[in-house]
């Protein structure tokens, strides 16, 4: 009985704590590749974000497909005068699987490739949470630095639009 009294009271306390925003969310991420996206805050202004994405794309002599796992560390700041926005800046890590068929690989690395690589991330967007439904949109620009494998090097197209529940 005592250990339920303590866990209503702590489950009350971050309500508390989060009574203007949220602690976590969960949803979809769209954007140069699209998948799923949690996020959990540490406190009023840090959260990690976990993002598990998929791309695929082929036609005629073209066919490839890749998955990430990216972490993210971010740091939001709540912009003055607009209730539920605030922007955000981070960095974090991933590792990602790519594969497939492409005719001009083909010559140099056999029918079908397969790589697996690391990266670093960056991270700068803007969040939203609606203030009377559990409703979360961001809005962000994650450039990437890969290491090995096909893609590896910099790259400035991965971001993209999240909608995500919040609870």
């Amino acid at each position: 009985m005592k250990k339920l009294l303590l866990l209503l009271v702590f489950a009350g306390l971050a309500t508390v704590t989060y009574s203007q925003s949220y602690s976590r969310a969960i949803g979809l991420r769209l954007g140069w590749d699209y998948g799923i996206s949690y996020k959990h805050f540490l406190n009023q202004k840090a959260a990690l974000e976990g993002v598990l994405t998929y791309r695929s794309w082929g036609d005629a002599g073209y066919n490839y497909n890749y998955f990430r796992l990216t972490g993210l560390y971010l740091i939001h700041n709540p912009i003055e005068g607009a209730e539920g926005l605030s922007w955000y800046y981070g960095a974090g890590v991933s590792i990602q699987s790519w594969g497939g068929q492409y005719k001009e690989f083909s010559k140099y690395l056999g029918k079908n490739y397969s790589s697996v690589a690391l990266g670093i991330h960056g991270a700068l967007g803007l969040d939203y949470k609606f203030v009377n439904a559990p409703i979360n949109l961001t809005l962000d620009w994650v450039p990437s630095f890969v290491f090995g494998g096909w893609g590896s090097g910099f790259g400035a197209e991965v971001g993209g639009l999240g909608v995500r529940y919040t609870f």
